[in-house]
């Protein structure tokens, strides 16, 4: 990747992330591409352009997907989900200039070979149609390799951080190994996506009931300990390190404290996956599906349940609805809710 006097970026998924990280890059003076396959999202940008949290986003262009000539040496943020990736990875000839910013694993994208990735721990929402983004949750970006890179590619991912900072939008982090944020997230998506999404919840109602707060809270264990067991290493993206997550979880009254804790922030966010319910996919493959694929023989019951519903709820185009919970529930074996 080589950047000019003023550097260019191609964005492909003008979404929460997608828009988020135009702004922080026009602030910091790139060029921006927005690149997006809805067109009534390519007619609002070129007509009212974006805005975040109510405020304009000005400069960006807009082409579609199926216009798009994917550059040979600018850097590329795929901002998709990752059950549009196939269409892009089909396109890009050089993965050196892809950089990722995605929730989940996607087995084709983990082939690439591309240099570095980007894993957000704030929450930025868009309507399907629009480009009004909201930032509902304060986090940070963590950007960092995820092989053994050149001294361009450093160069480059060192670019590409700086003029993030300089957008001022939210933290940057400059990480040596993405994998260890990368997993950390996943342990926490899977956790939350397919509960809150299948519930139709935000994301802090999961920790009132006592049904969903016990899903959640045991999901999040079974999902520390696939990680762990695969020898993974986790990094902290959160207030916690996610052995610490786990060490109140084992105490008998500490959860419902952390549960407290986390509620505030949590209000009104709803997750990545909710839109998604009932539309015939959702990434369930890229996060719960990606934890049974490592766990192999390792005990998964409630992933698998988890995927099982999710899954039925997408085909059977089936409206999101608490009970699904409590039928989730009933379908454990006997003593893994504890």
């Amino acid at each position: 990747m080589s950047f000019d006097m003023k550097p260019s970026v191609h964005i492909i998924g003008a979404g929460g992330i997608g828009i988020a990280s135009a702004a922080c890059l026009i602030r910091a003076g790139w060029d921006v591409i927005m690149v997006e396959s809805n067109p009534e999202k390519i007619a609002a940008g070129r007509r009212d352009e974006m805005t975040l949290d109510g405020r304009p986003i000005r400069g960006a262009h807009f082409i579609h997907f199926d216009e798009w000539v994917p550059p040979t040496d600018t850097v590329v943020l795929l901002c998709t989900k990752t059950f549009d990736n196939a269409p892009v990875l089909q396109r890009i000839a050089n993965a050196q200039a892809l950089v990722p910013i995605q929730n989940g694993y996607d087995r084709k994208l983990e082939e690439c070979g591309h240099p570095a990735e980007a894993i957000a721990s704030f929450v930025s929402e868009c309507p399907p149609d629009r480009l009004s983004v909201r930032i509902t949750r304060a986090g940070s970006l963590h950007v960092g390799a995820r092989r053994k890179i050149t001294s361009a590619e450093h160069e480059s991912i060192n670019a590409l951080v700086s003029a993030f900072t300089e957008g001022k939008l939210f933290p940057v982090k400059r990480v040596s190994d993405i994998d260890p944020f990368k997993a950390t997230k996943l342990m926490y998506n899977a956790a939350i996506s397919p509960l809150a999404a299948s519930a139709g919840v935000d994301n802090a109602e999961l920790l009132i009931e006592p049904l969903t707060q016990k899903l959640f809270f045991a999901l999040l264990k079974e999902n520390y300990s696939i990680l762990r067991h695969a020898g993974l290493t986790l990094e902290q993206i959160g207030p916690f390190h996610p052995d610490t997550v786990m060490s109140i979880l084992q105490a008998p009254i500490l959860p419902k404290i952390l549960g407290l804790f986390f509620r505030p922030s949590l209000r009104g966010t709803y997750c990545s996956m909710s839109p998604d319910m009932g539309s015939g996919r959702t990434e369930i493959d890229a996060y719960n599906g990606h934890l049974v694929r490592l766990a192999g023989s390792f005990p998964c019951p409630i992933n698998k349940a988890v995927i099982t519903l999710v899954d039925r709820i997408s085909s059977e185009r089936l409206p999101k609805a608490r009970t699904h919970l409590h039928h989730l529930a009933a379908s454990l074996p006997p003593g893994t809710l504890k």
